[in-house]
């Protein structure tokens, strides 16, 4: 019996970051997903094409001061994340993972769930910049091209 979409999506996840042999990523699960959401309802999307999702996207709005001490890493992506759960303002937003199915890339999905979600939160927060802490060529360039549509400085953090 094939792979549904979900069970695919949940392998991509964990080929992609490996985050069970990376103390320093955020787990991502039910939990942190709700704390997400409490964070603000924009930084979880997903696209549903009647099989199940073929793409998610994590973004999570946060300091400049925050980012700072990620980029610089002084704090690792799980420090960010509980931090960030304080903060009453938001002046950055983290692009923190994106994963698409094989087949549906290519297709601008992840930028467009990724503009939505940053123009949500820019209804309330003033978004000043962009980071990214990108495990491929593809997550950087799609990074790069996301700062651009929304017209924001685009921070790296070296994965080394």
């Amino acid at each position: 019996m094939p792979q549904s979409n979900f069970e695919r999506m949940i392998q991509l996840a964990e080929d992609v970051f490996s985050v069970k042999n990376d103390p320093e990523q955020l787990d991502v699960n039910e939990e942190v997903i709700e704390q997400l959401m409490a964070i603000h309802p924009a930084t979880v999307s997903e696209q549903e094409e009647g099989e199940g999702p073929v793409a998610w996207v994590l973004v999570i709005p946060t300091t400049i001061q925050l980012m700072n001490q990620f980029l610089n890493k002084e704090i690792t992506e799980k420090q960010l994340f509980v931090l960030t759960q304080t903060a009453k303002y938001f002046e950055a937003v983290y692009l923190c993972s994106a994963l698409v199915l094989e087949e549906h890339r290519r297709k601008g999905i992840t930028k467009q769930l990724v503009v939505d979600a940053i123009e949500k939160i820019r209804v309330n927060h003033k978004i000043e910049s962009l980071f990214v802490w990108s495990f491929s060529k593809e997550g950087e360039l799609a990074a790069e091209k996301i700062a651009k549509m929304l017209d924001l400085p685009l921070y790296q953090r070296k994965s080394n």
